[in-house]
């Protein structure tokens, strides 16, 4: 058996085998609540209601999606490159312990000003978090995926020692976390009295200007560029190491706007359970989304869903929440297949 490249994927290809391997998650769903000892249909429509039953439960699902779209984008834009960051948990904190600086000071700046310098200055921190791994990859050759990857957990230290010292509040009564931001620094409400806020829009317009960038760009056909082959890319005068560089500050500052959005928009302060691994979360979107700005945006909320709905469903079925986890986990494995199955046809011989 080998694998024989499609030159010219048909519509059918194209969509048929995302749909399919979709379906084939949800029967696999099914046989894990059976297996449970729940009814697979029931366990199936508690997640559906528990995520978009309600308005109370379908904005919900739409503020667990803010994060994810941000990390999502992060991912995207790097992978379309060929650049596999991991770290966009780092660069979360990163745009996160910036909104906390920024938004706990006295800055005398009216509201809007204040939400979009701060905006701008955690975009500025994730990117620069992103730099030292990139410049080890277009200077050294060293593997990004593991300076990216240790990155999290150094990240997350500082953010322990800066919680247990510079920036503990004195007022917390010993736990480890910031001062609250003040009411200038907070991102308002969508809906009063319920937490999805503006950064939910930002989320969308971050997508749409991703999408403009990639397809309507000299940079988005850089990216592409290099990302389809790098040696070809250089050979035809696109400077590969100087695309990878753009291309990770677009990475990075995408990521901090999720640490910024939920400590501005949601938390109003900063903790280490800020992030209950929307970074690595961020990979399982883009890869569901086939690598597609646009897509992030249903992916997200896809995904989001699911872990809204596995709560909800889990208190009414009493069945584990893991299964969520193993859902995304099998959606992610078909995905994958169905990508490689799109551009690949199984010959014998």
């Amino acid at each position: 058996m080998r694998l024989e490249p499609i030159a010219n994927p048909g519509l059918a290809r194209r969509i048929g085998l995302p749909v399919l391997a979709l379906a084939m998650t949800v029967v696999c769903g099914s046989l894990l609540a059976l297996t449970a000892g729940a009814d697979p249909f029931d366990t199936l429509r508690l997640i559906v209601v528990g995520a978009v039953g309600s308005k109370f439960a379908l904005l919900e699902t739409l503020n667990r999606a803010t994060p994810l779209i941000f990390t999502g984008l992060a991912v995207a834009v790097a992978f379309r490159a060929r650049l596999w960051n991991i770290g966009a948990e780092a660069q979360l904190y990163a745009g996160a312990i910036i909104t906390v600086l920024i938004g706990t000071g006295a800055t005398g700046l009216p509201p809007l000003p204040l939400l979009v310098v701060t905006g701008l200055a955690a975009m500025f921190a994730g990117a620069a978090i992103l730099m030292p791994p990139v410049l080890l990859k277009t200077r050294l050759g060293v593997d990004e995926v593991v300076t990216t990857l240790l990155l999290n957990f150094i990240m997350m230290l500082f953010v322990s020692y800066l919680l247990e010292g510079p920036l503990k509040d004195p007022a917390g009564m010993g736990w480890p976390k910031s001062p609250a931001l003040a009411k200038e620094a907070r991102l308002p409400r969508i809906v009063d009295g319920l937490r999805l806020h503006w950064g939910f829009a930002l989320a969308i317009l971050s997508a749409i200007a991703v999408w403009v960038i990639q397809t309507r760009t000299t940079l988005g056909y850089e990216i592409r560029a290099v990302g389809l082959n790098a040696k070809a890319a250089k050979f035809a005068g696109i400077p590969v190491n100087g695309v990878l560089v753009k291309t990770a500050l677009l990475s990075g500052g995408l990521a901090a706007l999720a640490g910024y959005s939920e400590v501005a928009g949601l938390k109003g302060h900063l903790s280490l359970d800020l992030s209950p691994g929307f970074g690595y979360t961020g990979i399982i979107v883009a890869m569901l989304a086939l690598l597609n700005p646009l897509g992030v945006i249903p992916s997200a909320i896809f995904v989001a869903g699911i872990f809204v709905g596995a709560n909800s469903m889990s208190r009414a079925a009493n069945v584990p929440t893991y299964i969520a986890d193993m859902l995304l986990a099998i959606a992610l494995l078909f995905m994958v297949l169905a990508i490689l199955l799109t551009r690949y046809r199984v010959k014998r011989g």
